[in-house]
Formats: C-alpha cells, sequence, structure tokens
C-alpha cells in the first residue's frame, strides 16, 4: 500500500434536478452505503473527488470523513460526463478493516527498455493490464508488479504465474475463457505480456483491423451526437442528469 487516501465529504441534502446546480457550483454529489451502514447522500469538490479518484481508483481504500463519521469506503462506482470528461457522480462502498473484499489491481511492469529483447529490438506487448484480487482493504497492493527484464527472444512470453503477489494477498481465480471439455484452467496461466518482431506485429495488427472503417468517420456519416446535442439532452427532464442510484440498486449492492 501506498500513502493513506483520505476525504472528506459534506452530507448532501439536494436531490433529484436541485443535483444540477450542485454540479454547476463544481461539486460533484454521491452516496456511501454498505452493510449495516444506511445509504448517505454526501458532496465534495469535484477538483478533489477528481484527484482521490485518480489516487485510489477501485483497487484502494478511501478513508471518508463525513461530518463527525469515519468509514473505510472502495470507489464502487463513477458515472462521467461524456462532453465535459468530469465525474458527475460517484458511489463508495463501505467496508470493514477486517473483511476481505476483492479489487482489479492494474498490473505494473517492472524493468521497461532495460530487457535484451527490447535492446535488440523486439517489441514487448502486454495483453493483461489488471487482476483480480483478494485482501484485507489495508492489504490491497497499488499494483501487482512484473518483471520483464529476463525477456530476450521473439516468442517469449510471461503469464499471471509469473506475477509478483505480495504477501496476504491472492489470487481470484475465474474460467480463462479457453476451456475445453473436461478440461480446467487456471488464471494463472493467463498470458500477460508476450515478445514480438516488429513487422510480425505489424501483419497481426493489419490481419486483426482488416478493412475496418474509422469509427469516428462512420459515427459522422451516421449523425453522431455534437457536443451540443449532448449538453441540449442534459438538460431534458428525465435525461442523463440523475441523483444517485435507485435505492434498488443500493440493496443490490448491500
Amino acid at each position: 500500500m501506498g500513502d493513506k487516501i483520505t476525504l472528506k465529504l459534506d452530507e448532501r441534502t439536494a436531490h433529484g434536478k436541485k443535483v444540477r446546480a450542485l454540479r454547476r457550483e463544481g461539486l460533484v454529489p454521491g452516496i456511501v452505503y454498505g452493510p449495516a451502514t444506511e445509504p448517505i447522500s454526501v458532496q465534495a469538490d469535484a477538483v478533489v473527488i477528481g484527484k482521490v479518484y485518480s489516487s485510489a481508483g477501485k483497487h484502494a481504500p478511501v478513508h471518508l470523513t463525513i461530518g463527525t463519521k469515519k468509514k473505510i469506503a472502495m470507489i464502487k462506482d463513477v458515472e462521467l460526463n461524456p462532453v465535459k470528461n468530469s465525474i458527475s457522480h460517484i458511489s463508495f462502498h463501505a467496508v470493514k478493516a477486517s473483511d476481505p473484499v476483492e479489487a482489479e489491481v492494474p498490473i505494473r511492469l517492472i524493468g521497461e527498455g532495460e530487457s535484451e529483447a527490447e535492446k535488440a529490438g523486439f517489441i514487448i506487448l502486454q495483453n493483461l493490464e489488471s487482476l483480480e484480487v483478494k485482501a484485507l482493504p489495508m492489504d490491497l497492493p497499488d499494483a501487482l508488479e512484473l518483471d520483464i527484464t529476463g525477456l530476450k527472444e521473439a516468442g517469449e512470453k510471461l503469464t499471471v504465474a509469473d506475477v509478483k503477489i505480495p504477501e496476504n494477498v491472492e489470487l481470484v481465480e475465474h474460467t480463462t475463457g479457453h476451456e475445453e471439455e473436461g478440461e480446467e484452467h487456471s488464471v494463472t496461466e493467463l498470458q500477460v505480456v508476450s515478445v514480438w518482431e516488429p513487422s510480425a506485429l505489424a501483419a497481426q495488427n493489419e490481419a486483426a483491423g482488416g478493412d475496418a472503417e474509422d469509427e469516428s468517420e462512420v459515427e459522422a456519416e451516421n449523425g453522431a451526437d455534437t457536443d451540443q446535442d449532448s449538453q441540449a439532452e442534459e438538460t431534458k427532464p428525465g435525461g442523463k442528469d440523475q441523483d444517485e442510484p435507485k435505492q434498488s440498486n443500493v440493496d443490490a449492492n448491500k
């Protein structure tokens, strides 16, 4: 774990259409919920929320202060404004320090640019960006490390089994999606990085791309929404602007 991530939240009284005024004031509405915790409507400065999300993602615990209440929580969901590229709503799931949680933790490559493979002009391609792990909230790592300095030749690969898993952290097993009838595979067999010759990788990318049209051109041809159209949509009753998730959604996460 890195430095402790803290966040001060204010309880929120604005709901429904009044939430739009909060956003215009530079505030982000949110909710805190969890086992044995009554949902609490909250708000905080948009810049502060953005920095906390950038640091914590959905894999690091955040120490919340809400008035006189102290809670440890994980960021469960973030809604983004596609026009402004800003956070429009955030949901926190309160957890107990003594109860293990599952989280997606990014994989960090160690020794980029130092391997014989890279020095020889080969390309190291990262195929898997994160892994789901289980640990106590305070034991969750900022990232899982994979040393690639030993890679030398095209065709070599490293799997999840080569990733350094910290003490008190365990991988969450899932099917790999490549099971054959009567045969099971562990998540540790998943490929994380592979070494490619530049020409071979270019050919692979070209084959995978085929004759697909550029998505932006396709959208433009079909009358994709402009920023102005999207902003207009947000001002419509029942449009994109909304308050915290409905109670049914909150209950489902308890």
